[in-house]
Order: structure tokens, then C-alpha cells, then sequence
């Protein structure tokens, strides 16, 4: 059995055969009606099957069985692609990540899901378990990736103008933002989160929160999903709606996702070691070959690409250097104060087990192949666009498709599958005629 596969499967098991730990939840809180059990779908959306507090424990005995197109899901909910094997699979419960969730009227408990086929195995369209397999692919190098999640969203009114646009708030009184940043705080340790900080955004109206310290890769894209959902979930209960759309308002800034990345040999950061600074290079250089193969990985929908576009738009190329901002690789400090690379074109709406398995895939194929990444960029970069990029969904798609080294590493079947549903996406949103066509061209 190979090691990321395996890991994969102790995982599991360790979920199903400690009855004590749904036993201990159920003991824990007694006042818990019912469970929602969840999964990330394509899109980095939490979908889930809601079971009774006393089907609690089968779950974790017997697991739910489930078909894998839940995986592959678009943003409307409905089923994407037309290639895709409806077969049931079973469901099991992911150890330790069984929780209350504290902004429901009626107290309820929350686990995460992973699934496996029919035959047993880890499901190959799962988004986690592709994150896992790129993550076992760092037990050659004898290292473990860590990352650090800071994302950008906004809070908008839940009614809409008059013509069908979304409201922002601007600026909301000192009171209010502090109770709605207690509210995320008080709920995401709840759910076992790291601490958190906030930060004004670049607008009106935005913010960015992000994690005060790092986390393993896996640990990390279960966290990020986990805090859009408590974010949204607040942000309801003040009648507001949170935005993670790439670009919601065209005048106002973008909502990002940064991801930093780091590699641990145990408790030793590895990129402030002496063997350190060449794999760094080689770790920037294989981002920066596998960054137009990710661009629709970084960038899932019609709305992110506006992030590339107007005066706020992010780097565009796969420029690097120390400290440097402007470009889309930057190497910072950590709170540990040592070196990770900080990325910054994937979009607020990207998936965050998919956008940080193809960062990882990246940063393993340049220090298993010894690339290096060239001059580090000392000056301002953001206006230099990188026409080996492709600024468009269908290009990024396509790009995506023929690219050898994620297909190797995400595995051809989900690259195609991938595409796929995002084609059909595609097709189902550019059926609908917008309302400024009619202006336009009647």
C-alpha cells in the first residue's frame, strides 16, 4: 500500500472504530437534537444529510452510504457533468472533527465526511482526498507542508437594490463590527478553530480574516471551509449576507484567498535551514511552472477572472521576490520567523483543498526536479501581465486539461472530470440572458 493511500485509510479507520468518540460528543452535549453530516463539494461548498442524535453512533459504526456526484455538485447545487459514475459509496466520519455548531436556534452537532467507493478505496473526486494525495507525496522529501489561510470577503445587505445588485453595508458602526467579529470568534473556537485576527479590507465593507498561525496542509483546508461556513452563519444572524464572490461590486476591490506555505521536518521549519534556500527556489520555481495549469483551479468561475481586470486587479504573472507585494509569490515571515512563500491569486470562491493541493503539487514537482526559480523581482511587478496565463475560464480550462503535471498529480480522471463539470456549469450559466444585454442591444 503506498503511504498517502494509506494514511488516507488509517484516517478513516481511526473514525470508525473509536466509538468513543461519538459517544463522548453525544455525552457532551446533551441538549444536541441532530447532526449534520457534511461534505465539500467541487465548488469548496458545504453540502450535508442531517441524521437524529440517536443514529449518531451507527454512523461512526457503519457509515452513510452516499453516491460520489455529491462531490460534484456547481454552484447551484445540481449535478455537473455528464461523465460522472452516480455508484454509492460509504461515508465515514472524519476523527476529531465531530463538533456543536453555536449559531443555531436549536442546538446541533456537525461532522465532516470522507468517502469511499464501492470497492473500498478513498474516492479519487473527493476534494480532500485530493489535497491528501499531493500532501503524500511530501513523505519522499522526508518534509510535511503547512500553510497559514487568509481570505477576503464582504458584508452586503440580504435585500437587493432595485436592479437585482447587491447592497454593501460600507462602513458598519464600531458596535456592530465588534459584535459580528465576537460572534466569528466565539463561534469558530466552538467549531475548534485557531485563533483568529481581522483586518480592514481594501473597500467599504470588506474584511480579511486569517488564522494567527500555520496548520498541517490538511488541518488547514478543513479550517477554511469551516470558517467561510461560520462567517456566512454570522453574518446571517445580523440580517447581512457574506460575500466570498471573487468580485461582487466592479467598482470596489476583489476578495482574495492567500495561502502561505511552509515545510516542517518535524518540529524544524525546513526553508530556515541551511539545506533550506535552494529547495525554497526550487519550491517557487515549480509554482511558477505549474501556475498557468492552476489558473482554473485558483479562479472556478465567470466572476473570478474580474479579479484579473480594472484597477484593482491582482498580480498576474509568476513573478516573485522577498517581501515584495506587488509580485504573485512573495517570501514572508512566519510568526515562527521562518520564510513561507505567500501566494496571491487564488480568489475568495476558490476551493481550498483543491487551490492548495495544486500550490502543493507545484512546490513538490520544482524540488523533486531541482528547478530554480530565477532573479527574485525587487521592484514593482503587479502591472507586468503574464501572457503565458490564461486570463479567461475557457483558456484556463483548457490549459488545466493538457497540463501533465497536475494530471499527474490530481490523477487524469478528476482533471477531466473537473473540466467537465465546469463546462457544464458553464453552459447552464451563459443559458440565462442579463439584464443589460436588453440595455444594450435591443
Amino acid at each position: 500500500m503506498n503511504v498517502h493511500k494509506g494514511a488516507l485509510l488509517e484516517e478513516i479507520d481511526a473514525s470508525r472504530l473509536d466509538a468513543s468518540e461519538s459517544s463522548s460528543f453525544l455525552n457532551d452535549n446533551p441538549t444536541v437534537q441532530y447532526v449534520d453530516c457534511v461534505f465539500v463539494d467541487l465548488c469548496g461548498n458545504v453540502r450535508g444529510k442531517r441524521i437524529a442524535r440517536g443514529e449518531l453512533e451507527d454512523l461512526f459504526a457503519r457509515g452513510l452510504s452516499v453516491p460520489g456526484s455529491i462531490y460534484f455538485l456547481d454552484a447551484r447545487g445540481e449535478v455537473a457533468g455528464a461523465k460522472l459514475d452516480d455508484s454509492m459509496g460509504t461515508a465515514w466520519p472524519v476523527a476529531g472533527t465531530i463538533t456543536q455548531v453555536s449559531w443555531s436556534q436549536r442546538p446541533h452537532g456537525q461532522v465532516l465526511m470522507t468517502l469511499r467507493d464501492a470497492a473500498g478505496t478513498p474516492y479519487f473526486g473527493e476534494p480532500r482526498n485530493v489535497l491528501k494525495r499531493v500532501i503524500g507525496r511530501f513523505a519522499d522529501l522526508g518534509v510535511e507542508p503547512a500553510a497559514r489561510v487568509r481570505v477576503e470577503y464582504y458584508l452586503a445587505d440580504q435585500e437587493r437594490a432595485k436592479s437585482g445588485l447587491l447592497q454593501p453595508t460600507g462602513m458598519l458602526g464600531p458596535a456592530v463590527a465588534a459584535e459580528i467579529e465576537s460572534g466569528i470568534v466565539e463561534a469558530a473556537a466552538a467549531q475548534g478553530l485557531p485563533a483568529l485576527s481581522f483586518v480592514a479590507g481594501q473597500s467599504p465593507g470588506q474584511v480579511a480574516i486569517e488564522f494567527n498561525t500555520a496548520a498541517d496542509a490538511l488541518r488547514a483546508a478543513d479550517n477554511s471551509v469551516f470558517l467561510r461556513q461560520v462567517v456566512r452563519a454570522v453574518a446571517r444572524l445580523h440580517k447581512l449576507d457574506a460575500v466570498f464572490m471573487a468580485r461582487p461590486f466592479a467598482d470596489l476591490a476583489a476578495s482574495g484567498m492567500r495561502f502561505q506555505v511552509g515545510l516542517r521536518r518535524g518540529e524544524v521549519s525546513v526553508f530556515a535551514t541551511t539545506e533550506g534556500g535552494d529547495m525554497l527556489r526550487s519550491a517557487v520555481a515549480g509554482l511558477q511552472a505549474v501556475m498557468a495549469d492552476s489558473i482554473a483551479l485558483f479562479a472556478p468561475s465567470v466572476n473570478s477572472f474580474r479579479r484579473f481586470t480594472g484597477s484593482h486587479a491582482v498580480p498576474r504573472n509568476k513573478r516573485w521576490g522577498y517581501l515584495n507585494k506587488t509580485a504573485n509569490i512573495s517570501i514572508v515571515q512566519g510568526s515562527d520567523d521562518a520564510p513561507r512563500i505567500d501566494v496571491a491569486i487564488a480568489g475568495a470562491d476558490a476551493n481550498p483543498y483543491l487551490a492548495l493541493a495544486a500550490m502543493l503539487a507545484g512546490v513538490h514537482y520544482g524540488i523533486s526536479q531541482g528547478l530554480d526559480a530565477g532573479a527574485p523581482a525587487d521592484s514593482d511587478v503587479s502591472g507586468f501581465v503574464d501572457p503565458t496565463l490564461p486570463m479567461a475560464i475557457d483558456a484556463a480550462l483548457l490549459t488545466l486539461e493538457n497540463g501533465p503535471v497536475l494530471r499527474e498529480y490530481f490523477g487524469p480522471a478528476y482533471v477531466d472530470l473537473y473540466c467537465a463539470a465546469k463546462r457544464t456549469e458553464l453552459e447552464r450559466f451563459r443559458s440565462f440572458i442579463p439584464p443589460h444585454e436588453y440595455d444594450w442591444y435591443l
